[in-house]
Formats: C-alpha cells, structure tokens, sequence
C-alpha cells in the first residue's frame, strides 16, 4: 500500500488491539517517543498476539518467527504522558511466513501516528529452517482470525 494510504488507517482496519501506556523513559531529547521505541512497541504486540492467541511459548515452542523483514513510515508524534492503541492485523500468510501491519494510535485521536510492517518466517527449533510442512496448525488458526484480505486491482 501507498505512504498515503497507510495515513488513512484508522483502528476499525485492524483486528486485534492492544493498550501501552507511554513511560518517561520512551521520550527522546526531542520530547516524543524515540524512534527505537516504536519497533519495540511493534515487537511487543505481535509477540503478545501470537502467546495470547495462537499458542505460541517462545522458550519451548517447537517452531518461532525470525524477522526477515521491519520497516516504518511515521505521521505524526506521540510522547508520555500519552496511551498508544497498537492496533494489528495481518497482511499476508503463507506457509511458513507471515506479514503483519501495526498501527499506532494515541488515544482519543482518530488519526494513525505510524504504520509498522513486521515479516516472520517461522523455523523449527530444532534445524532452524522453515519446516516442510509450514506453520504449526495453531500459529495458522491464530493468525487466520487477523488475516485482512486486499481487494485486488482489475488491472
């Protein structure tokens, strides 16, 4: 999607969210949340998601994502005292990859302050590849229910 498209995100084009409450620490010199502190808050939503939803134990799990792929556009601030809706779904699923998008959102304002996009590719524990089969069925199940479908283009 378009840098300008992802500006017009607004929380009813996600599935899934969930509260952070800004600390003083996330602020930067320039008095609103450091860059660093978004991919973290990125980080900490899709992670909550798949222990919360698909069952995922990071320590133990037979199967875990590596990010192949992060990146961000930014529209706007937020800083502490502020509470953030980080607001996910998904993009794209595969066998054994998937595509989320994050949105970040200050409470009590419509508009999207940044649009995070994360790549995982789950791999087995014990190889570190990508199993033959995919993704776990339970990942799988999860990551259906925040699944968006795009509307393809006639062209």
């Amino acid at each position: 999607m378009s840098h300008l498209g992802l500006k017009e995100r607004r929380r009813e084009d996600y599935r899934y969210i969930l509260e952070y409450r800004t600390r003083w620490s996330d602020n930067d010199m320039y008095d609103h949340m450091n860059n660093s502190i978004y991919n973290f808050l990125y980080d900490s939503v899709v992670n909550t998601y798949l222990i919360k939803e698909c069952g995922l134990h990071p320590p133990t799990s037979s199967q875990y994502g590596l990010v192949v792929h992060s990146h961000a556009d930014f529209f706007g601030s937020i800083a502490f005292p502020a509470v953030a809706d980080l607001a996910l779904r998904v993009n794209k699923l595969g066998k054994s990859s998937v595509t989320y998008e994050i949105g970040l959102f200050e409470q009590g304002i419509q508009e999207v302050k940044s649009v995070g996009e994360i790549t995982h590719v789950f791999v087995a524990r014990d190889t570190g590849r990508p199993a033959a089969n995919g993704m776990n069925e339970s990942l799988k199940e999860g990551l259906n229910k925040i699944l968006v479908t795009q509307k393809q283009s006639k062209l």
